[in-house]
């Protein structure tokens, strides 16, 4: 399936059902027909409405949309997001509050690059920027990246963390969200190695696959009964002539996407087809719920084909960070060199995505490091989603983050107080 040919298909079928949708929207919404009694000219109306838009949302990237926050002198501060540190496959952006002086709590988060953009953790970086000076890993969608640029897989994955820490100084806080869990303790043990000055002053590790064997899931289970040759075949295409980064080998957003549907065809079956009725009814609006869910859902991003590859044949199969044995730039990352980095690991008990017992092999693995600086959060009754942007995350799971941050860094040690969101997404 490595040909530009494939990736275009699925491009012309996107494109073309965007298309359908603002025909039969245009169509079924003509004055003359303003008269007509017939109510399958909403229906169309709205099913037009409905489809534009999924389809459209498929190649668009979500806005952050965290305009301002309320600080506690009850004043609005205005919100902008600047890039500290660009880069061809990713930048490190600082969400900067206007007026107001550094934070005691510098906090990178780290997103994950797994079919979504870094807006996936809008809610997560809103709740934390009351309280912190918040840096996120924004990463590039690999189809508007020229070959020219090279290549980009999971050592240069980590090498990209190790950078952004470095810019960030030494008093920085990291908290790494599902996938780049076991990369970002990687460049922390790279750093502790190579330049530990320059290694953070904690990490939150959230729901992360340090070692796939400790717990089965559907995503362990397919890593091992595919073959790396069957996961190339199946998997990997040509970027096609539309983007900048025509000839790339990537992983497709619309079929990561249609992977994702898959999983619960009937949930999301019914989502929209209520959501064509809501829309038939004049009951649905622009940021109702549907809408704020699915734009972001149905946002994805291509990956490269040597980052996907080698995240399944090195973190998955060949388990190189749980056994202690992954290499970067030629050199073997020992994560015994951890000594200093209080390190806090959070999983969610109903997680079905990185199982309980996957993130928190962890500590296994910092055997120099004290256990006055380890600790460890099961959330009950969480899944995946909720332990970094529901409520479990909201209510329990931040504070107590943000405590720990507390704790070992000097900073006033007090309960995070909740200070009110102004942002277009507040809701979240």
């Amino acid at each position: 399936m490595k040909y530009m040919a494939t990736y275009d298909l699925m491009e012309t079928a996107r494109n073309t059902n965007e298309w359908l949708g603002a025909t039969a929207r245009a169509m079924a919404s003509y004055p003359a027909f303003a008269l007509s009694m017939n109510p399958l000219l909403q229906v169309t109306a709205a099913w037009g409405e409905v489809t534009e838009r999924t389809f459209g949302r498929m190649v668009a990237k979500p806005d952050w949309g965290i305009r301002s926050i309320v600080g506690p002198d009850g004043q609005d501060h205005l919100v902008d997001v600047v890039p500290v540190v660009q880069r061809p496959f990713g930048d490190l952006v600082q969400f900067s509050v206007r007026r107001r002086a550094p934070m005691a709590r510098k906090i990178m988060v780290v997103a994950p690059m797994s079919g979504h953009y870094a807006t996936l953790l809008r809610s997560t970086v809103a709740s934390l920027l009351p309280d912190a000076d918040v840096y996120v890993t924004d990463w590039h969608n690999a189809r508007d990246i020229p070959v020219s640029a090279g290549k980009f897989d999971v050592e240069d994955y980590t090498l990209y963390l190790v950078d952004f820490m470095r810019a960030l100084g030494p008093e920085v806080n990291v908290i790494a969200v599902c996938q780049p869990v076991p990369l970002t303790l990687a460049a922390t043990a790279y750093l502790a190695g190579e330049d530990p000055s320059a290694q953070p002053r904690s990490l939150t590790l959230i729901g992360g696959p340090v070692d796939p064997d400790a717990a089965d899931t559907e995503v362990t289970d397919f890593g091992r009964r595919v073959t790396m040759g069957q996961l190339e075949q199946w998997a990997i295409q040509r970027v096609g002539f539309k983007y900048k980064g025509a000839g790339r080998l990537v992983y497709p957003g619309l079929l990561q996407l249609q992977s994702f549907i898959s999983m619960n065809a009937e949930r999301h079956s019914k989502a929209f087809s209520d959501q064509i009725m809501r829309v038939a009814r004049g009951e649905a609006s622009d940021h109702d719920a549907h809408n704020r869910f699915y734009d972001e859902y149905l946002a994805v991003m291509d990956m490269t084909a040597e980052f996907y590859l080698s995240t399944v044949e090195r973190i998955f199969k060949n388990r190189e960070i749980a056994r202690n044995e992954f290499v970067v730039a030629g050199k073997k990352v020992d994560f015994g060199a951890i000594t200093q980095v209080a390190v806090k690991i959070v999983e969610g008990a109903n997680d079905d995505i990185s199982a309980p017992g996957q993130c928190l092999a962890a500590l296994d693995l910092l055997t120099n490091l004290p256990d006055s600086k380890k600790a460890a959060h099961l959330e009950p009754g969480a899944g995946h989603y909720g332990i970094f942007a529901g409520k479990s995350w909201r209510l329990n799971i931040r504070p107590l983050v943000l405590n720990f941050i507390d704790a070992n860094s000097g900073a006033p040690k007090k309960s995070a107080t909740p200070i009110k969101l102004a942002t277009s997404q507040a809701s979240a």
